[in-house]
């Protein structure tokens, strides 16, 4: 598989668990039911420390943490609740990242933002839009991880939100074996062009909120010209 089939996936998965989600289901099976979706779109395993599909709700969608330490917690979808899936699929060391935000009012998935009745989830999700336009009116095939990392954390602080990341970035390149990953961090050098996909994905609040936010999706140069795998 190429890389833009494996992201496929993560998509495909995202769309499929959007209309499955109900009122009542456990972030259990929404891990599972995302998790058996991309293996039968031709997945062979999860790339980040075996977890197919990080799911958080509520109050936990401001958790930042590491996938060794990752557990699904115990709990049900509310009729009104926000709830983060994030995905990390492969095919023979060929990965997928891809992440999303999912807001559920009156017991039915929000698919238009702007018809989100809730304003702090309305105005965070507009919020991951924003970051993400940034992305493509700010960044160059010369722009390091460095100025990437400092800007678009000026960006969000000046909009009054924070960067929830537990180690602060803001994104990664895309390799075959995690531990050779570059970060969106301070004092990486390294320029965008010289690595062949990079994923953008901020993890944001409000300060002293419940509530997060993430939007991550994979990006690269052709032609000098920034494109969304």
């Amino acid at each position: 598989m190429k890389y833009k089939e494996v992201q496929e996936i993560a998509k495909k998965t995202i769309d499929y668990i959007k209309s499955e989600i109900k009122v009542g289901m456990s972030l259990i099976e929404v891990r599972e039911k995302c998790e058996k979706k991309m293996l039968d779109l031709g997945a062979d395993s999860f790339w980040y420390w075996d977890v197919g599909a990080f799911v958080f709700a509520n109050d936990e969608t401001t958790l930042s943490i590491s996938g060794k330490s990752y557990n699904t917690a115990d709990k049900e979808i509310n009729s009104n609740d926000i709830i983060t899936i994030d995905l990390s699929p492969q095919n023979l060391n060929i990965w997928g990242d891809y992440a999303r935000t999912i807001i559920i009012e009156d017991g039915i998935v929000v698919n238009n933002i702007k018809d989100i009745k809730n304003d702090e989830w309305r105005k965070g999700l507009t919020m991951e839009e924003m970051l993400h336009q940034e992305l493509f009116d700010y960044v160059t095939p010369n722009t390091s991880f460095e100025q990437l990392y400092f800007h678009m954390n000026d960006f969000i602080v000046s909009h009054g939100f924070i960067n929830l990341d537990f180690l602060g970035n803001l994104g990664h390149s895309i390799v075959q074996n995690k531990a050779d990953r570059i970060y969106i961090e301070k004092g990486n050098q390294c320029k965008l062009k010289e690595v062949n996909f990079f994923t953008f994905e901020p993890h944001i609040s409000i300060k002293n909120s419940v509530y997060g936010y993430k939007k991550e999706n994979i990006y690269y140069f052709e032609n000098d010209k920034l494109l969304e795998l």
